[in-house]
């Protein structure tokens, strides 16, 4: 049977194969003679991917906030980890079986180790991303905090939201920065994020600024944060691609694999007004699905529901994001626990592209976009034509940057009905 059997399918699938095809625009004459060489000297192949709509389950219409323009896109940062990937659509190995129906937007599958992304669908679309931005938090800032050390809250560490996550931190306390991360990790508290963000960088916003510094670094060159939480705010971005490569960062920290596995802990007493309480770990995935590595769940009114997970079996290590979920028929960490079944099920080369290695590649999104040629999926046209001339995503940054601060700690006090719970 024809898999792309509905006429509306086929035009689909035939308007995406041809904007695939069609060169960027070379912005300088070097870029376009560079590009057609590769082009004249790459050998013939056979397709060994598609692209169609993402499937989806049918589920209830949800009332929600209208989603912020997000930055124009850029053809360059699309291709970054290979030309596959660069589109809003489904991207699979053609041998690959049907990947599970899930609601979420956007959502990457890939090896944490070889680096593959097995499949994606709109790897490289901007989304907003909620709680899963403290993944970010913790890739920048875990390895230079001393876990022992006691540190004092303050008014603005606890001045967040109302009705948002709280690790239940007081103005006065006093807790070891392990405890914060706990109470980051397992409570998702936006408290602890402000705190964490404040020492790490001196100011919270200074820390923001290096959480940027870092997903560039990385090569996430879709993701710009406003806030060290992921609650929502202006100018604030990612991608599932980003986020893939953000865990992978994570994972890459011992400590953050102790706090991400723990169950549950203690927040201690602040005198006999304040005793403590226990705090148990959102991601569910941990108890129910055997080799779970750990992750991070978001939520907010204007996100919906976001996810980033990772398992291992038989050796072999996955991560799977996903963002722009609802909660039915599958919870978040029940989506992310499907895509990573089905992920477990391709063989070993399977692959649609790859995460670009942090670096001097990276560094540089046209020379990420390129250096992700893999064997048998033909040249980086888009990338290698337009990376002269694409506008820095870090020029977009310094904007936003400015504005976005300013304008969310003015709007901290107002945002309730964004509130991530």
């Amino acid at each position: 049977m024809n898999r792309f059997a509905h006429p509306g399918q086929r035009l689909i699938l035939a308007a995406a194969t041809a904007a695939l095809a069609i060169p960027f625009v070379a912005a300088s004459p070097e870029a376009a003679a560079a590009h057609a060489a590769r082009a004249a000297s790459a050998p013939a192949h056979t397709a060994t991917w598609r692209v169609a709509p993402c499937p989806k389950p049918a589920g209830p219409r949800v009332s929600a906030p209208t989603r912020p323009s997000p930055p124009s896109a850029d053809p360059v940062l699309r291709t970054v980890g290979g030309d596959e990937l660069a589109t809003a659509g489904l991207a699979v190995p053609a041998s690959a079986g049907a990947p599970p129906e899930v609601t979420a937007t956007s959502w990457v599958v890939a090896d944490l180790d070889t680096g593959a992304v097995l499949g994606a669908c709109g790897a490289h679309e901007y989304a907003t991303p909620a709680s899963v931005q403290k993944l970010l938090l913790a890739a920048t800032m875990i390895s230079r905090l001393d876990p022992k050390r006691v540190v004092t809250i303050t008014h603005e560490d606890v001045d967040i939201e109302p009705g948002s996550s709280s690790a239940g931190l007081i103005e006065g306390g006093r807790y070891t920065v392990e405890t914060l991360w706990l109470g980051l990790l397992l409570a998702s508290g936006n408290d602890a994020a402000n705190v964490l963000a404040r020492l790490g960088g001196g100011t919270a916003e200074a820390g923001v600024r290096e959480m940027n510094e870092v997903a560039a670094k990385l090569g996430a060159f879709q993701t710009h944060a406003v806030t060290p939480s992921g609650l929502d705010a202006p100018g604030q971005f990612t991608s599932a691609y980003d986020l893939a490569l953000i865990m992978r960062a994570c994972l890459a920290e011992p400590l953050f694999q102790k706090y991400a596995l723990t169950r549950y802990t203690q927040i201690p007493d602040q005198g006999k007004h304040h005793k403590g309480f226990q705090i148990q770990n959102q991601n569910l995935l941990i108890d129910n699905y055997p080799g779970a590595l750990g992750g991070k769940t978001g939520y907010t009114d204007l996100a919906r529901h976001t996810y980033v997970g990772a398992a291992e079996r038989n050796g072999r290590r996955l991560v799977v994001t996903l963002l722009g979920a609802e909660y039915v028929p599958l919870r978040g960490w029940e989506q992310g626990a499907a895509l990573l079944d089905w992920g477990f099920a391709q063989p070993a080369d399977a692959s649609v592209g790859r995460l670009v290695d942090a670096g001097a590649t990276a560094a540089n999104p046209s020379a990420a976009a390129q250096a992700a040629d893999t064997p048998g999926t033909g040249t980086n046209a888009l990338a290698d034509a337009g990376g002269a001339g694409t506008p820095s995503l870090l020029a977009f940054g310094a904007v936003v940057a400015a504005a976005g601060l300013v304008l969310s700690l003015a709007a901290r006090r107002r945002r309730g009905q964004h509130a991530r719970r």
